[in-house]
């Protein structure tokens, strides 16, 4: 009597619109699963598209193109004997659904369409989908002819039902499904569902990894059942990185675990598990089985087939394990370092360009390349042969194979120290000496030149010539003065991006990668159009606290000891002439505030949702042993005031790595105006009413003492 059953879920690195790419990978994790005996693959949402289309759902040829890959798929004698769960858009009585579309042997068994849409954060999925809302109901589905041919079905059923197979019964939950107050899971747990499936397309945010496992732990600890999780991997076009985790759990253990962050384009997960196993952990629990017994049921769909063996006595089962999780200096290591090796090879061009200042962003952006290198080296060493074959393409070398990260970086990472006369001296040793521990091509330059020929124009034209503050200049005049040095830096690296390897002999182009954290672009500490615009930022999501942590983490971890005085440094942008050659302006004096108290108003302005009244109010008790309520007040006002000031500069902002709940990206994750009333004459009064009350509050204590 069979009841071991061995099913398999994947982590697939797609890419929008990439239909051959997308069903090449398809087809390699069934072929896999097959190969190690799993009756059952899953795999993420909508993997024949992409995830990441976007208003491409809109179009009837991703729906066409998306049809064409579910026929070859279909067709393919890889897909014979495995029941296959893939995801696509599908056009029902002209809506657009989100779907499952689940298969076996040429017959399409069941499409089930998404159910609860994610719709927060960088998710628009109501956009482009309806949910289907009808539940535990199906519907007939006229199948196209080009599939009515292959299959000889002319409808298949389309809605809310679970398989039926010989042995078992499988449900499917759709990403988003899971975060739900009432997920499916539950009543088709209780409707005696033993195998529970979903399909993410769930992207990184940094510390939210035990996000998905605490919830399919604690769905199968209290319901029973096994649970697979499938999930993108990697950047598949935009500023996401989605970071596989694929999972297999049962009775709220852990028996398989997907890889966060590697290079490997297709990872297949499989676990062997006894049925049996559920059946007694449910049938002990009495409080779930009463609900069972007053739980609606599902229509089910029959299926012929069973995912266990008849003489199975001898298999041996999958073994629990404990989830390892990464520290946020390591998530910070590996998750922008993939994305940036996606970007690079499906970008097609041949390296990276970063203006390195000797400070903390840049340095770390550098390690983030030295780190890709590092992965990209393990990858080829362990016979990843699409690693391989990349890595040649982009150095233009048919039998190059890489071996030494640091030969590797020189080859595809230039770094450039584009000096003024404000710059100091530690700051040029400190970019020289990094670049040749990590092994960039490295270039210095001075950009003074440039400079003083764009000051002349102006002084020409005007017959004024404008001073720093130093020298007596306004506050505009030092500002422009500042500006002029920083725009002159982005043409001199989009020049060198070009032309670099050109002038080396080498063909192919640079993308410019940008250095700006998450901080500075939230309170508009940058000049628009400076180093900050670029083609990628791969550090615009994350806080200089963490970048802080991840150097020093590179620092021990490569062995890069120029990382210490850079870490030991005061942050300084080096726009203002020197006292003494000495560096006379440093970053938090010039924000006025210091880069953890940037964190927490970030953190508040969009995690907790807070107009300038509520953060106000919100501080005054966090703060209340270092700050008066004065204090508190001038805080928050000076942060907003400088924060929508300067809002249009996000506008603007180079597209950089989703890794933090507080970006303020305009593009898609927070959406704002950029023209705002600066002054916020009815917030801050209400603020200063408070303040007021306060004081005269403390004021009649202090005289009640006398």
């Amino acid at each position: 009597m069979g009841r071991k059953v061995t099913v398999a879920t994947c982590a697939l690195n797609q890419w929008a619109l990439d239909f051959e790419g997308n069903l090449q990978r398809i087809l390699k994790s069934i072929e896999i699963a097959k190969h190690r005996g799993a009756r059952y693959r899953l795999g993420p949402e909508l993997e024949i598209c992409g995830y990441g289309c976007w208003d491409h759902y809109y179009e009837s040829d991703t729906l066409l193109h998306s049809l064409q890959v579910l026929a070859a798929l279909l067709e393919s004698p890889v897909t014979q004997d495995i029941i296959c769960d893939v995801g696509m858009p599908v056009m029902h009585r002209n809506v657009r659904y989100n779907c499952r579309v689940i298969f076996l042997n040429r017959k399409i068994l069941l499409i089930r369409p998404k159910m609860a849409l994610a719709n927060e954060g960088n998710y628009r999925e109501l956009r482009w989908f309806t949910p289907w809302s009808r539940s535990r109901q199906t519907e007939e589905y006229f199948l196209p002819r080009m599939l009515q041919d292959l299959t000889k079905q002319e409808t298949v059923p389309f809605g809310d039902a679970v398989l039926s197979t010989r042995d078992t019964c499988i449900g499917s939950e759709v990403c988003e499904e899971l975060w739900t107050p009432h997920s499916p899971h539950v009543d088709m747990g209780l409707d005696g569902v033993e195998i529970f499936t979903n399909a993410s397309g769930s992207h990184h945010v940094l510390r939210k990894a035990h996000a998905r496992v605490d919830l399919v732990t604690m769905a199968t600890t209290k319901n029973g059942g096994i649970y697979l999780l499938a999930n993108q991997k990697g950047c598949d076009g935009d500023r996401l990185y989605y970071d596989g985790c694929a999972l297999i759990a049962m009775n709220g253990s852990i028996f398989a675990q997907g890889s966060q962050f590697s290079l490997d384009d297709v990872e297949v997960l499989t676990a062997t598990l006894d049925l049996e196993d559920i059946r007694s952990y449910r049938a002990e629990i009495s409080s779930r089985n009463l609900a069972a017994s007053r739980v609606s049921s599902y229509p089910r769909v029959k299926v012929d087939f069973a995912l266990s063996c008849h003489e199975d006595l001898l298999e041996p089962v999958s073994e629990p394990i404990e989830w390892k999780y990464h520290s946020p200096a390591e998530e910070i290591s590996l998750g922008p370092a993939c994305w940036l090796w996606d970007f690079l090879r499906r970008s097609r061009q041949a390296g990276f360009f970063l203006p390195l200042s000797g400070g903390v962003d840049s340095a770390a952006t550098a390690c983030l390349v030295y780190s890709m290198c590092h992965q990209v080296c393990e990858a080829v060493r362990r016979g990843n042969p699409e690693v391989l074959a990349d890595v040649r393409t982009i150095v233009n070398q048919p039998s190059y194979t890489p071996q030494d990260p640091r030969e590797l970086c020189g080859r595809v990472l230039t770094t450039c120290y584009m000096a003024s006369e404000n710059s100091s001296r530690e700051t040029c040793d400190r970019a020289r000496e990094l670049a040749q521990q990590i092994g960039s091509h490295h270039i210095g330059l001075s950009i003074d030149p440039a400079v003083k020929a764009l000051v002349g124009i102006f002084s020409l034209v005007t017959g004024t010539s404008p001073r720093f503050a130093v020298h007596g200049g306004s506050g505009r005049e030092n500002l422009a003065l500042q500006n002029v040095q920083a725009r002159v830096r982005m043409v001199v690296a989009y020049l060198f991006a070009q032309l670099s390897l050109w002038s080396r002999g080498a063909s192919g182009g640079l993308l410019v990668l940008g250095s700006a954290n998450v901080d500075e672009s939230l309170l508009g500490y940058l000049t628009k159009y400076d180093c900050s615009s670029a083609d990628i930022n791969p550090i615009g999501g994350i806080s200089k606290t963490d970048l802080r942590a991840f150097v020093q983490l590179c620092m021990e971890r490569f062995q890069l000891p120029a990382l210490q005085s850079i870490l030991a440094a005061p942050a300084t942008a080096e726009l203002e002439p020197l006292a003494h050659g000495r560096v006379s302006q440093t970053d938090e004096e010039d924000m006025g505030m210091t880069y953890a108290e940037l964190s927490i108003y970030g953190r508040l302005r969009k995690v907790a949702k807070t107009g300038p009244y509520s953060m106000f109010c919100k501080l005054l008790n966090m703060w209340k042993d270092t700050c008066s309520p004065r204090q508190v007040a001038d805080k928050v006002k000076r942060f907003f005031s400088k924060y929508s000031l300067n809002r249009h500069k996000m506008t603007t902002l180079t597209p950089a790595y989703h890794a933090e709940s507080y970006s303020p990206d305009d593009n898609r994750f927070d959406l704002r105006p950029f023209l705002y009333n600066s002054r916020w004459p009815w917030q801050f009064r209400c603020i200063e009413n408070q303040v007021l009350q306060l004081e005269g509050r403390q004021q009649q204590e202090l005289d009640g003492v006398d």
